[in-house]
């Protein structure tokens, strides 16, 4: 009868009903906070806001790029937000119940503990419960489990939410709802909101926090130090020379912080993921582009994944004088047209057509349970034919060596092959043992039978690219741990036997130690694939997961980048953070050469944004110490930032890069950026000494430091540009004619309070900027040997050892 209607009203008061809402991600209040209210927007904001007030908004300029940045981050975590929100296991949009004697559809979450679902093939089931009765009920829990076959459920076995009813009907009693019932066990944990690591964003995260501990004292310093300049504290308020005071901090201040490098970074992800859904592979989240050339370590599921996830036969083995071929041809091609047929029956269909249609007198029909079926023809091959595992018919003789049938099952068994055996018998099937579901007597075997799982065209080749850069693989599944290593071995991969899942440690370092040993396990529950993701990563290594069901969605949302395909569930490609669209998996080469461009093409520009810090840095200490007049107004710092470092840094991001990834990005990009910032910073000291000493006036003397930071800063851009291509000489060219024009023509010179800088000043301009080039080279000759070291070091790194695949060319061209 099911629930009555005050029951159903009880229960729903008391919110025992199968309503689910996780907490699934940051709020949108959260997130501008988190990119818009940041100490360095403040600072920026803040400035950019007094130079407004005070009327100078000639000198605001930097404010725009701030903006732009805070916008792009704010983009990009709604993406990844929206995706977490879109999560949802229960495809199913209507539950079917019966209720007070008549059968009703209502919303999932309508659903209430106790209810009686009526489950039917097709149907996706909305909350965990116990079948209370059942006609043929086989429900596929792959999506939950891994496990590829269809499982038989019988009056009171538990049914899963999330799994799907494909054979039979029954109806079943709902004894877990909501946020309790398996699926959403999984919900809960996978929607928990997380950014995807990234060395890129880490390494730029930090500077940008050592600068927020630096900016305050040296904005102190600096505006001390100018006030001093303009007289002193009390003289310069009453002199209004206060105003040019806290321009020149300004000035100071906003130098100091590298907003364009994460604007740039921004940028280079985005066009890298553009690209990519151009190639069908989705970008979740954009630092997931630079993730993957990163990842040293990729674990693959096995269903769905390297495989399509169905089952295409694969031969025939007749054992000798056992029975006539046109007999075993006959019962087979009934077994694979029969309605009721499974999904490894269906496969006879093709090799073995029906040609004379066989008539069934009684039949059992196959069960997972039991794992084999019956037939007696009344109209065909005589006898009874079964069909099904061998060691569920024969038992012991079936993997007895000494025997025909054991010897033939045991070594295509050993193949990886998943074998079944035809059986026959002289006598027929009776009622009773139809309806006690017994195997007749005096059975006999006929043949074996071989079934592969269709393997992805494209795998094979993918896995070889992975083993050439020295990328270690783990191959994960459900399956049998026999089968799933055969299929490895079919794609190239070296494993002798695959290691059951069942035996693993519960200790996590020696999980860790067995997974540096072994490459492919079965019988891996979700749970275990959690913590093998988790357990790699604790031996140092950057973890790839990929997958499609949800019995995945733990891992791929654990891994450092998670892949799913998009033939997988809702659950697997809303936490993913790569989606191959088309489920090719010979895109994932694709996205390691994009990451790669990526991470190249951003360490190279970051030395120019860092070289920028390091000098802007080195100015406020020394000019304050000093209490020395800031030799910049913040527009004639836009100048450089703008010619020498901005624009041709977003060419430089963009540009073709293969460069293998190497560790240790911060590391090398402040081995050039310190030193190089710190000989211009000391240079225009020097230069600001000489020239005030020189007697040469305020206006030249900005000018000329103006001159030679952007002389110096495009000698900078071509050092670091080396190689130098067409393209890169075009960009260097065209900044330099662009600098040529600031500095030329009326408007500009004007706008930017740039004049003749006299003989003198020349004279001295023109040494300052030889002796500071000649310096740079100096400190590129050094960087390069770091480079080199760095490279030398990963070349004799082990397969699969963390933090980077071995690199035959990566920075080749930097060495150069």
């Amino acid at each position: 009868m099911g629930l009555r209607a005050a029951e159903v009203a009880e229960r729903a008061a008391a919110g025992r009903t199968n309503a689910f809402t996780a907490d699934t991600s940051r709020s949108v209040w959260n997130i501008v906070r988190a990119n818009v209210f940041t100490l360095f927007n403040g600072i920026v904001f803040g400035c950019f806001f007094v130079l407004f007030v005070l009327g100078r908004w000639q000198d605001a300029l930097f404010g725009f790029a701030a903006f732009a940045n805070s916008i792009i981050g704010c983009v990009q975590e709604f993406r990844a937000k929206a995706a977490l929100d879109r999560l949802a296991l229960l495809n199913a949009p209507r539950a079917r119940i019966r209720r007070d004697g008549e059968e009703g559809e209502i919303a999932p979450g309508e659903v209430v503990i106790d209810d009686i679902l009526v489950l039917r093939a097709g149907d996706q089931v909305p909350a965990d419960g116990v079948v209370r009765r059942a006609r043929g009920l086989q429900l596929d829990e792959s999506m939950l489990t891994g496990e590829a076959d269809p499982v038989d459920k019988r009056d009171g076995a538990e049914v899963l939410s999330g799994s799907v009813v494909v054979a039979g009907e029954g109806e079943a009693q709902v004894t877990r709802v909501g946020a309790d019932s398996y699926a959403n066990r999984f919900a809960g944990e996978a929607k928990r909101f997380s950014l995807v690591a990234s060395e890129l964003r880490t390494s730029i995260n930090r500077v940008l926090r050592w600068m927020s501990w630096l900016i305050g004292p040296l904005g102190l310093l600096v505006l001390n130090a100018q006030m001093m300049v303009a007289g002193g504290w009390a003289a310069a308020w009453e002199s209004g020379g206060w105003v040019q005071a806290i321009v020149n901090t300004i000035a100071a201040l906003t130098a100091m912080i590298p907003l364009g490098l994460v604007l740039m970074t921004s940028i280079a992800f985005a066009v890298g993921a553009a690209r990519l859904a151009s190639r069908q592979v989705l970008v979740n989240e954009l630092p997931a582009v630079e993730g993957l050339a990163r990842v040293d370590v990729i674990c693959l599921d096995k269903t769905g994944t390297l495989t399509v996830g169905d089952i295409a036969f694969d031969a025939l083995h007749p054992l000798d004088g056992a029975a006539e071929p046109a007999e075993v041809a006959a019962v087979l091609a009934w077994y694979g047209a029969a309605p009721d047929a499974n999904a490894t029956a269906r496969c006879l269909r093709e090799p073995f057509p029906v040609a004379d249609p066989s008539v069934p007198a009684h039949a059992i029909a196959f069960s997972s349970a039991r794992k084999w079926s019956a037939v007696s023809f009344a109209h065909g091959p005589a006898g009874t034919w079964i069909l099904g595992a061998p060691e569920m018919i024969f038992g012991d003789i079936a993997t007895d060596t000494a025997t025909p049938l054991g010897e033939r099952v045991v070594t295509l068994a050993a193949t990886g092959r998943r074998t079944l055996v035809l059986a026959r018998t002289a006598l027929s099937l009776t009622e009773e043992d139809v309806a006690a579901e017994r195997l007749p007597a005096q059975l006999q075997p006929a043949a074996v039978l071989t079934f592969r799982e269709t393997v992805r065209p494209d795998a094979a080749q993918t896995l070889a690219y992975f083993a050439r850069q020295g990328v270690g693989v783990r191959i994960i599944s459900g399956d049998n741990p026999r089968t799933v290593a055969a299929i490895a071995r079919d794609l190239g991969v070296e494993a002798p036997e695959g290691y059951d899942a069942r035996r693993l440690p519960e200790d996590d370092e020696a999980l860790a130690g067995v997974l540096e040993e072994h490459t492919v396990f079965g019988r891996v529950t979700p749970e275990q694939k959690k913590r093998m993701v988790v357990a790699l990563q604790s031996r140092g290594h950057t973890v790839a997961m990929t997958g499609d069901g949800v019995n995945d969605a733990l891992a791929i949302k654990t891994a450092d980048i998670g892949i799913a395909m998009n033939s997988g569930s809702a659950a697997t490609k809303a936490v993913a953070r790569l989606v191959l669209l088309d489920g090719k998996f010979s895109h994932l080469p694709d996205v390691v050469a994009e990451g790669r461009q990526v991470i190249a093409n951003i360490e190279r520009v970051s030395m120019l944004f860092l070289t920028k810090t390091a000098y802007a840095t080195g100015l406020a200490l020394l000019f304050g110490l000093l209490v020395l007049e800031f030799p910049f107004l913040p527009r004639q710092l836009s100048i450089t930032d703008g010619l020498t470092i901005g624009i041709p840094a977003f060419f430089l991001a963009l540009l073709p890069n293969t460069q293998r990834y190497i560790p240790g990005f911060l590391r090398r990009s402040l081995s050039f950026a310190i030193p190089a910032g710190l000989i211009i910073a000391i240079s225009l000291t020097l230069y600001t000494l000489a020239a005030s000493s020189l007697g040469i006036g305020e206006a030249e003397l900005r000018t000329g430091s103006t001159i030679i930071l952007a002389v110096v800063g495009i000698w900078v851009l071509t050092v670091l540009s080396r190689p130098v291509t067409r393209v890169k000489v075009l960009v260097i060219g065209a900044m330099f004619i662009a600098l040529l024009a600031i500095f030329t023509l009326p408007a500009t010179t004007a706008f930017f309070q740039l004049v003749d800088p006299g003989r003198d000043a020349a004279w001295l301009i023109t040494g300052v900027i030889i002796v500071t080039i000649g310096a740079i080279e100096v400190v590129r000759f050094f960087h390069r040997r770091v480079v080199a070291r760095d490279l030398a070091r990963d070349r004799g790194r082990p397969t699969g050892q963390p933090t980077g695949s071995p690199a035959s060319d990566r920075l080749a061209g930097a060495v150069k």
